[in-house]
């Protein structure tokens, strides 16, 4: 280093070595270098000049043959202490093992093409596991055969707290955010750890200032290693005892400053149990400890938790290094607050998703599903749902949607979306005619006037509803701008339904055009799968690939197999490994009822049809073997719905008579188009007392509409 080298004879190497000569001074490498701080972060210092105390900023050089083993290195500065950068290691023993791939990449890439890589941030290993940060060039030999050359500029306070704060922001993953500060804050010590107060975790809200004990879990611990049991890492809430640690930091009357404890025996007066002591101490070496309180700015301060950075007694903290640790967590505390906020959104569109999950099926079907929301690191939860139900005539209602976007505005629509199918299909709408109502429902909350979620756009969402009889073992849907569902028959044949395609919810740009309905058969046996696009769609692959996956999926499940278990393998083994949008799936494995179970007849609508209709159902109650109270009901129910049927509608009478469960369902259908209401009636009034007695002598009873007519049916509790 002493002799700086004439250009013409000057590879990278020594044109680097020469540079570090110039920016040491002579000779005061060596008397610093025993006593200087392993991390490195006091720098060089030299007699009679202020400025060189100073310089942070220190300059390295690695020269590497082609296979990237080490030739010559020159990394001798104080800063540098504790890298093993011996002769004949592969550099790569010198990276982090994530960040192996990548850098191998690059040094490749330059000793391919020649052209340096310069200035990219990158962090060294240390022999005892810490890190260095550095901005590390890679520059090419002047002969290809000589290889590379790496330099490293040991970055300064200054350029870290840049590097620290623009990866900090990167993600809203409040594990990740905590992770990368930790990270970060390593820089000044061995051992770096976040602890969030419990409802910063939980994406709560923290308000003013913290009274009494604090309840903290660990939220990020650096760097990864094995530690000793009873220590605190990710994930555990710290001892209730710990809080006293941090009472001199958070619990203050002013703002809450840092607080630092320099050796071990003070820690352990103030930590004052042994349990404690082993639960946050990282070892006999980090003894040291600097407390930094994340607070966000306010009257007063909110603080979110503490940033603990431990380090050998022998290296205290200087007051620079405690301004530029305390500058760094506040200028990211906000992120974490950001985190923490996308946290409680989360949450919260998850338990919204949670409770519109349908919860099982019923005697004629069996129901499972999963929903799967992308990873946190995306835009957040979406508005896929799933939904089933039993509808009060027995049949049950299978729905499946897609809203457009991601979070609560999502969230809400679909929610609200969700609910009102319900409740249009409860009321005896048939498929179709509940998506017109949806789509006028998308439009007005497209109206940033006066929609509910105003500024939020849901038009082009999707939605899919089927309605499946268990009776005529059928299933009836209609589809606005859905993939179609995969319909399994117990014979083992698979495949999408032939639904014909329909422009999406609210989309006015499109002819409108009416709904269409489609019938299919669906014995009993058959699995049928309602899913959303995410479960479907790869880039890589046509849509109608992705469909054919999912239908070879569901043909596998076994008819005896669980069916959310199989739900879940089907998700599992279709799902993306990084999905980018969410995933719901619904299953539904038909049953229906037993042909001995049901009945039904076709009457002339003529004044005997009434006297006819009680004679056949009765003869059905005994052969049921109906208790005498129920068979009564029964018949003077029948009785009164036929009759009705004879008198305000024309064409033939249809009775039907379902044993479901606990009850009897009764269902009298004809092609009248009026609708039945029960109104209260005159105690003189000749007319209008056959809905009072439907309504006394029925659990529930209500009104279908059919292509011919309608169905009015009602429940009978057996």
């Amino acid at each position: 280093m002493d002799a700086t080298p004439s250009p013409s004879s000057s590879s990278a190497f020594d044109l680097v070595s020469s540079a570090l000569g110039r920016y040491i001074p002579r000779g005061a490498a060596a008397g610093d270098a025993g006593s200087a701080d392993a991390r490195g972060d006091r720098g060089t210092r030299v007699a009679g000049d202020p400025a060189a105390g100073r310089q942070e900023q220190i300059l390295g050089a690695v020269n590497l043959d082609r296979d990237l083993v080490i030739t010559r290195c020159n990394v001798d500065a104080p800063v540098f202490a504790g890298l093993d950068a011996r002769v004949g290691r592969p550099f790569a023993d010198l990276l982090p093992p994530g960040d192996v791939p990548t850098v191998t990449r690059r040094l490749r890439q330059v000793l391919e093409t020649g052209e340096a890589h310069v200035a990219r941030i990158q962090r060294l290993r240390r022999g005892d596991g810490s890190e260095l940060v550095v901005s590390m060039s890679i520059l090419p030999a002047a002969h290809p055969e000589e290889g590379l050359t790496v330099s490293v500029i040991a970055m300064a306070r200054r350029l870290h707290l840049y590097a620290a704060e623009t990866a900090i922001g990167t993600s809203l993953d409040i594990g990740e955010t905590a992770q990368s500060l930790a990270e970060s804050l390593l820089a000044w010590g061995d051992v770096a750890a976040v602890d969030l107060d419990f409802a910063v975790w939980t994406g709560e809200g923290v308000t003013g200032q913290a009274k009494g004990r604090i309840r903290l879990r660990r939220a990020a611990l650096v760097p990864d290693r094995a530690w000793p049991e009873g220590y605190v890492t990710p994930g555990d809430d710290l001892p209730g005892d710990a809080s006293r640690l941090l009472a001199q930091a958070v619990l203050r009357d002013d703002a809450p400053q840092t607080i630092v404890i320099p050796d071990r025996k003070a820690v352990e007066r103030v930590l004052g149990s042994p349990r404690v002591v082993r639960a946050l101490v990282p070892g006999e070496r980090s003894a040291g400890v600097a407390c930094v309180p994340l607070v966000l700015d306010g009257t007063p301060p909110v603080v979110l938790g503490v940033a603990e950075v431990w380090r050998r007694s022998d290296c205290p903290f200087r007051d620079s290094e405690l301004f530029d640790l305390q500058e760094l967590v506040a200028r990211t505390a906000h992120h974490v607050d950001l985190a923490r906020q996308h946290q409680r959104e989360h949450t919260q569109v998850l338990a919204l998703q949670s409770r519109l999950l349908p919860r099982s099926g019923g005697d004629t079907v069996d129901i499972a599903s999963v929903y799967q929301p992308a990873t946190p690191d995306s835009a957040g939860v979406g508005g896929d749902w799933v939904n089933s139900f039993p509808l009060p005539d027995g049949r049950t209602a299978l729905v499946v949607g897609d809203v457009v976007g991601h979070g609560l505005g999502a969230a809400a629509t679909m929610g609200q979306l969700s609910m009102e199918a319900r409740a249009l299909l409860s009321a005896g709408l048939a498929p179709d005619e509940v998506l017109e109502h949806l789509d006028e429902t998308v439009s007005l909350l497209d109206d940033a006037d006066t929609g509910l979620t105003a500024g939020y756009s849901a038009l082009g969402s999707t939605c899919c509803i089927a309605l499946y009889d268990p009776v005529g073992h059928h299933v009836t849907l209609s589809s606005a701008g859905h993939l179609p569902p995969v319909l399994v028959l117990p014979d083992g044949h698979a495949g999408p339904l032939a639904v014909r395609p329909h422009p999406g919810l609210g989309a006015e740009f499109a002819l409108r055009e009416p709904f269409d309905v489609h019938t299919f058969d669906a014995p009993p046996g058959s699995l049928l799968a309602l899913y959303t696009d995410g479960l479907v769609e790869d880039p890589s692959v046509p849509i109608d690939e992705g469909i054919g996956r999912l239908a070879e999926a569901v043909s596998a499940v076994h008819p005896w197999d669980t069916l959310q278990e199989a739900a879940r393998h089907v998700v599992s083994a279709l799902a993306p490994a990084h999905p980018r949008d969410d995933v719901a799936l619904l299953l539904a494995r038909t049953i229906g009822y037993r042909n001995e179970d049901t009945a039904t007849w076709r009457l002339p609508a003529r004044y005997d049809a009434p006297a006819r209709a009680r004679a056949q159902v009765a003869a059905l109650l005994r052969q049921w073997h109906t208790r005498d109270d129920t068979r009564d009901a029964v018949l003077v129910l029948v009785s009164e719905l036929v009759t009705n049927a004879v008198r305000f509608a024309t064409g033939p009478v249809t009775v039907r008579l379902i044993r479901a469960g606990h009850g009897l369902l009764c269902e009298v259908g004809d092609t009248g188009n009026g609708r039945p209401r029960l109104r209260r009636g005159g105690p003189f009034d000749d007319t209008g007392r056959g809905l009072h007695v439907v309504h006394r002598l029925t659990s529930r009873w209500g009104v279908r509409w059919t292509d011919t007519g309608k169905v009015i049916w009602a429940e009978v509790t057996r």
